[in-house]
């Protein structure tokens, strides 16, 4: 038996919004892939990355190589993505790679210092600006894993509906 992945734009019913999603996705992901190449944004990104027991060892690459990498990293799963609306298992690596890419970046909220600010009073914990840019990613990464999922075999998701 053959398990075959799936496509949202090929699906029926509620299943096929999930297109919506992967475009979205995909926007963000070209958005976000070209900020790295301006010296402002490779700054910005310096203390996550220095921070980063996932990323630290981009600092080989220098302040701006460090965000030329992930610049394209970041436009190579916008083409994985767009490219698999008409691939499921491009659909399904583009997805998965988004996935990683905010674990990652959600991490950053955990290990760079002075983001979050941990006590036992009233205000158990709080977060500055940083943290705040950065909780966005939680709902980036449910959207990664949505569009992974929604891309397996239908015989590994055997609760989905289409």
């Amino acid at each position: 038996m053959k398990a075959s992945f799936n496509v949202a734009e090929q699906g029926g019913g509620s299943y096929r919004l999930l297109a919506i999603l992967r475009w979205v996705m995909v926007v963000v992901f070209v958005s976000f892939g070209m900020q790295k190449f301006t010296l402002q944004s490779a700054q910005g990104i310096a203390q996550f990355i220095s921070n980063s027991p996932f990323i630290s060892w981009l600092s080989l690459f220098g302040l701006r190589g460090e965000a030329y990498l992930l610049g394209v990293v970041e436009f190579a799963i916008a083409a994985l993505l767009a490219v698999g609306a008409f691939s499921p298992l491009l659909s399904a690596a583009g997805s998965l790679m988004g996935v990683v890419t905010f674990a990652i970046t959600w991490s950053f909220f955990f290990t760079t210092p002075g983001v979050v600010k941990w006590s036992l009073s009233t205000d158990p914990m709080a977060w500055n600006l940083t943290g705040e840019f950065l909780f966005k990613d939680i709902v980036l990464l449910c959207v990664c894993i949505v569009l992974f999922l929604a891309s397996l075999p239908q015989s590994l998701m055997r609760s989905r509906t289409v």
